[in-house]
């Protein structure tokens, strides 16, 4: 994962070596050994013969015991474009994992991109809320661009934002949000801007402001935009 440019990686000092499960080879030092009747086609990253980001990130995960950590290393994955959900999927169908990195895969299969976008999805799946899309883009009736909500609500044309401090925070990440607020704005979009430590720490109340923006939404005309 780190020879391809990945930055959420497992915490160890150990490198994860597959060989076949014929050979007869045991662990030594820093190297960790596994024993391998699924040996992947090797891709080579700076003279090193590395195994797909799939295989190297359900690798990773099934001993990485947090689960944040877990979707972290596949939302980057997919987020950069190393690879795409399903391949992760079939990646974890044919290793047979467990359950735990099946749940941590569920939101980024639903289109979440990252931890706190995974927390909305779960939020969104256990609450009585529309039809949600995840990472569209949206564009106005003469097809300009407006916005990726992180959430988004065809229906009633409602965009749902999870702002972190630390992404939008600076001059330059505060303009950049108020120039995206102001384009939601001009088309008629409403929108609802959520911090991430608030889906965990008061989802009630989340839940509770999303039906309430929702049924905002409901009271005007639906305006002229769509996704792609």
């Amino acid at each position: 994962m780190e020879r391809y440019g990945l930055r959420n990686l497992p915490k160890t000092d150990e490198v994860h070596l597959l060989v076949p499960a014929e050979r007869s080879v045991a662990d030594s030092g820093f190297v960790h050994i596994e024993r391998s009747r699924r040996m992947p086609r090797p891709r080579i990253r700076s003279g090193v013969p590395a195994a797909p980001v799939p295989r190297a990130v359900l690798d990773a995960a099934r001993r990485t015991p947090r689960q944040d950590a877990v979707t972290a290393m596949m939302a980057e994955a997919v987020q950069r474009g190393f690879c795409l959900p399903l391949m992760l999927a079939d990646e974890l169908d044919e290793a047979r994992r467990g359950s735990g990195a099946r749940s941590a895969l569920l939101p980024i299969l639903g289109g979440a991109r990252s931890v706190a976008e995974a927390d909305a999805w779960r939020l969104w799946q256990r609450s009585d809320l529309p039809d949600f899309q995840w990472n569209v883009n949206t564009f106005d009736t003469e097809g300009h661009y407006i916005a990726k909500p992180d959430g988004w609500c065809d229906e009633l044309a409602f965009a749902w934002e999870v702002d972190s401090l630390g992404y939008h925070a600076g001059d330059e990440g505060f303009r950049d949000t108020l120039v995206r607020n102001a384009r939601y704005a001009a088309a008629g979009i409403v929108v609802l801007q959520t911090l991430p430590s608030r889906l965990r720490s008061e989802p009630d109340k989340v839940a509770a402001e999303l039906r309430a923006a929702l049924d905002s939404a409901r009271l005007r005309p639906r305006p002229d935009v769509h996704v792609r």
